[in-house]
């Protein structure tokens, strides 16, 4: 399986959407400081993620939160408890 997921930094509250084969591994890479693009805001909470059998349609859903803002924000008002931004 394939992970697109979403992080919650508890330093300044902000997401990060990632996608990866192994979550609990590349979460704890996150929280470990590992990640450079991550590492000055640990720690993070996972706070949601989807699974897909395709890798392409994983990194395909990835891209297609970051850059349409429309997409993440559709998303924020369904999981809205869980991210509370």
């Amino acid at each position: 399986m394939f992970y697109v997921y979403i992080l919650k930094s508890k330093k300044d509250n902000n997401c990060y959407i990632g996608s990866t084969k192994d979550l609990e591994r590349r979460v704890k890479e996150h929280n470990a400081g590992l990640v450079f693009s991550t590492k000055l805001r640990i720690p993070f909470d996972l706070v949601y993620f989807e699974a897909y059998k395709s890798e392409n349609d994983a990194r395909q859903r990835e891209k297609n939160l970051k850059i349409k803002s429309r997409a993440f924000a559709q998303l924020k008002r369904r999981v809205k408890e869980s991210i509370k931004l």
